[in-house]
């Protein structure tokens, strides 16, 4: 398992420079923001160049919402996605970060053909298979992401995901991620959740509690990286959470430590 870090807990003022910082704190790879993706290839490549700390994944930064009532919000989100997930690839990434929606439902309830719930799972498995297809061939991934239930009302558990991700059935361009902050509301068995996953998971997201960096707040990540190693995962563990440091290389060095003493 290697270690990663978004971009914002990074000191630096560069791509360059962030990924110097990360080396020197112990990281391998750096999660960058989807939000102008594009124009900003040819900066992250160049630094890449230069630097053992790669870049490990893509987290969101497309418009309008795939689920939405509104065809034009559909087709903007679904837009952007390639867009992004084309620019994923040319920087190597593992995968770009993907949410289905937030709060509630946006399309109607067809009662008693089909709940709302079931016309957005239906219309998701149509709109992954097609996202995997373009994720395969820039040589990327779609990572479908569960929230808990206070952010999202359709995929919160690892099994949403597992589920979606069988249903599509193409792992060459859709996986899925396991978030410890989103698993502490809503997994009863984190560990057994991690497990059932399996084969799915290409990503993971850490927090300790209350979404702060780990090290500085009571959650245990023993029995989740144990799960993790039980099922073959090698792959990045990015930190996605809120520095309590005003010294955030001071910081994110100590979390380093901390993590890796977890392992």
């Amino acid at each position: 398992m290697k270690l990663a870090c978004q971009e914002g807990l990074v000191p630096g003022k560069s791509v360059a420079e962030k990924l110097a910082n990360l080396q020197k704190a112990g990281y391998e790879a750096m999660e960058v923001w989807g939000g102008g993706l594009p124009d900003r290839v040819k900066e992250i490549r160049a630094a890449c160049k230069s630097s053992p700390v790669k870049i490990s994944s893509v987290c969101a930064g497309y418009g309008g919402c795939p689920l939405d009532s509104d065809p034009a919000g559909r087709q903007k989100a679904s837009d952007d996605i390639k867009r992004l997930l084309d620019a994923t690839g040319e920087i190597g990434a593992v995968g770009l970060i993907f949410v289905p929606i937030f709060g509630g439902p946006r399309i109607g309830d067809l009662s008693p053909w089909k709940t709302a719930v079931e016309l957005e799972k239906d219309l998701l498995v149509e709109l992954l298979s097609s996202w995997a297809d373009h994720a395969a061939a820039a040589k990327t991934l779609v990572i479908l992401e569960p929230l808990n239930g206070y952010e999202t009302h359709l995929i919160k558990k690892l099994a949403d995901g597992v589920d979606i991700c069988e249903r599509v059935n193409k792992p060459n361009g859709l996986k899925m991620m396991a978030d410890f902050f989103h698993m502490g509301l809503e997994e009863p068995d984190v560990a057994a959740s991690i497990k059932a996953a399996g084969k799915w998971l290409c990503h993971v997201h850490l927090s300790d509690h209350p979404r702060i960096l780990p090290g500085y707040g009571h959650s245990d990540f023993k029995k989740g990286f144990a799960a993790l190693k039980s099922i073959g995962y090698a792959s990045f563990m990015a930190l996605e959470c809120g520095c309590p440091d005003a010294d955030k290389m001071k910081a994110i060095t100590k979390t380093a430590k901390f993590l890796k003493a977890q392992m």
